[in-house]
């Protein structure tokens, strides 16, 4: 299952954000059927807020993941998407919102799951998968 709570209407430009960011985290949750996820669509200054809350990081960041502790229900957390960085990126790497949208969902999804980047070698093996799901969603590889 996979919740949406749009807090920033400016997300509403992107299209059909619910049909987005399902069919994003659904094809990252592959085979972890059972599985539920909340997705936060907010602001920079909310997630500036997480950021630095969690992280001690005060800016805001395109995708936080915040794992939950292991559940008899299947959540296994929260992702927080700010608008304004996620679109200055997708408008500074020349694609569309809707297609970085969905490549940070699969991200902080695959977060989620237990994937990391802290490490070349993870780094490259995230990045492979991130790469493969969405070939399958039609999007084109965000690291070419």
């Amino acid at each position: 299952m996979i919740d949406i709570e749009v807090e920033d209407d400016a997300w509403s430009l992107v299209g059909d954000i619910e049909a987005l960011v399902t069919r994003a985290a659904d094809a990252a949750l592959a085979g972890e059927r059972g599985r539920a996820v909340t997705v936060l669509l907010t602001d920079d200054e909310t997630v500036r807020e997480l950021n630095d809350r969690f992280r001690g990081k005060d800016k805001p960041t395109n995708v936080l993941s915040f794992p939950a502790i292991e559940n008899p229900e299947g959540f296994i957390g929260d992702i927080a998407l700010a608008y304004g960085v996620c679109a200055r990126e997708a408008a500074d790497q020349g694609k569309p919102l809707a297609d970085h949208l969905q490549h940070l969902v699969a991200h902080g999804v695959l977060h989620l799951v237990g994937y990391d980047h802290q490490t070349d070698a993870e780094a490259e093996a995230m990045e492979a998968l991130e790469t493969r799901i969405l070939a399958g969603l039609g999007i084109a590889d965000p690291y070419a």
